[in-house]
């Protein structure tokens, strides 16, 4: 094994959190909590990618308060859910292996049922895409009272998060959620200080980045997730990624995730391969959104073939430019692009799809010099996110996982209580 090779799978340093190797699960939404609860799949999911050789796991889009949600089936963070939350993570600690969290909010795009105000809130008036077919046509602007509120809320997330037993935490600024649609000129028309230049329109994320610092301090670690391109005219571009970069590493922020695209507009810039306009179709049960998906789904999944690395040119300028841990994803699924990751100085890899199809890669990469992901990036792992049984490789099953989620203990009338206070 060459010393490139050799150093994915040997220790490594992220902030003071040691991790026994160069590997990370990516964070997505497994949906695998009914009604906002941890469930027992979500708990089998995460210990199974553990004991596949992850140095550490992310258990994706914990919504830092309930109307942060897309939908009423994602987690937010709140006192509930305290026990069986400690009980997964330390379910996965026991293993050796370490848990971050990735902080999320949608803004203004939302389906969430549960929303307790008239309409989602972003950086601006506009349509809600995800919610049209729900009755929720529109977002409205947040106010600087708003703002300030979604600051707090982050703050006490974080909080809470790091007592609850996270390693780590991750922020999502990226793929068009909430964060995003701030720094997005697509998405900002605001004419305060909150808008206008790049600057302006970062100011709420590196408030954001203070706040979780403040409350977390300075020896536990924060990365981030950004889109390197939305991939839309008007949107954030390539050189755009370059200075975000710049200001959250100069913001103190300690490792950088270059993923791209966005959930709302061209969502196929991140999952290269197979187009998922099919799959997604096929999935979807609502009538009128099944009929939006129809007419929309052709201009909406645009085809990038796949090709390994296929961030890397842009990633690497960002590498170029700051000083933080750079984390990779994007079409890493061979030894041979482990290997040039590390060769081109990325401190660590994140992978997704890979190890839905193979939650052994890390074990197998390093017995095997020759490894090759059996994932084929047919992306229809992506539309059975919201399946009964949640999200799964259609073509491997190493899970285990045939039954609809149920929830990881049954919730306390304490616990119920929380969550009806925390939605009022």
């Amino acid at each position: 094994m060459n010393p490139y090779l050799d150093r994915c799978f040997s220790p490594a340093s992220l902030n003071g959190l040691q991790l026994s190797n160069r590997f990370i699960k990516a964070g997505t939404f497994e949906g695998m909590t009914p009604s906002g609860y941890p469930s027992t799949a979500l708990q089998n999911f995460h210990e199974r990618i553990a004991d596949g050789g992850i140095s550490m796991t992310t258990i994706g889009y914990c919504a830092v308060e309930a109307d942060g949600r897309l939908n009423e089936n994602m987690l937010y963070m709140h006192e509930g859910i305290r026990a069986p939350l400690t009980a997964l993570i330390d379910r996965v600690h026991a293993r050796g292996v370490k848990v971050s969290g990735q902080m999320g909010h949608g803004g203004g795009f939302s389906k969430n049922r549960e929303l307790t105000r008239k309409r989602p809130l972003g950086p601006s008036f506009g349509l809600n895409m995800l919610g049209i077919a729900y009755g929720m046509i529109f977002c409205d602007a947040m106010t600087k009272a708003d703002i300030k509120a979604l600051i707090q809320t982050y703050h006490d997330a974080a909080l809470y998060m790091k007592s609850v037993g996270f390693d780590a935490l991750e922020l999502h600024l990226g793929h068009g959620y909430g964060m995003c649609q701030f720094m997005s000129p697509k998405t900002n028309r605001r004419k305060d200080e909150y808008g206008g230049s790049l600057q302006n329109r970062m100011r709420l994320p590196l408030e954001v980045l203070a706040a979780v610092r403040k409350a977390v301090g300075d020896q536990f670690p924060i990365i981030a997730k950004i889109s390197l391109t939305e991939g839309v005219r008007g949107g954030l571009d390539y050189d755009d990624a370059i200075a975000i970069s710049v200001m959250l590493d100069k913001a103190g922020i300690d490792g950088i995730i270059t993923s791209g695209g966005t959930s709302t507009m061209n969502p196929m810039i991140m999952f290269r391969g197979g187009n998922m306009y099919k799959p997604m179709l096929a999935a979807e049960k609502h009538p009128l959104m099944k009929l939006m998906i129809a007419i929309a789904g052709p201009r909406l999944f645009r085809d990038y073939p796949y090709e390994e690395l296929y961030f890397l040119e842009q990633a690497r300028r960002i590498r170029e430019k700051v000083q933080c841990n750079m984390i990779y994803v994007g079409g890493a699924s061979t030894n041979e692009s482990f290997e040039k990751l590390m060769r081109e100085g990325f401190d660590f890899i994140q992978l997704g799809r890979s190890l839905l199809s193979d939650p052994d890669l890390p074990k197998q990469a390093r017995l095997d010099h020759n490894y090759k992901s059996r994932c084929v990036h047919c992306n229809e792992c992506v539309a059975t996110i919201e399946l009964p049984k949640g999200i799964h490789c259609t073509r491997f099953n190493d899970f285990s996982q045939e039954k609809p989620a149920q929830v990881l203990s049954t919730p306390t009338s304490n616990e119920q209580k929380s969550k009806k206070q925390n939605l009022a």
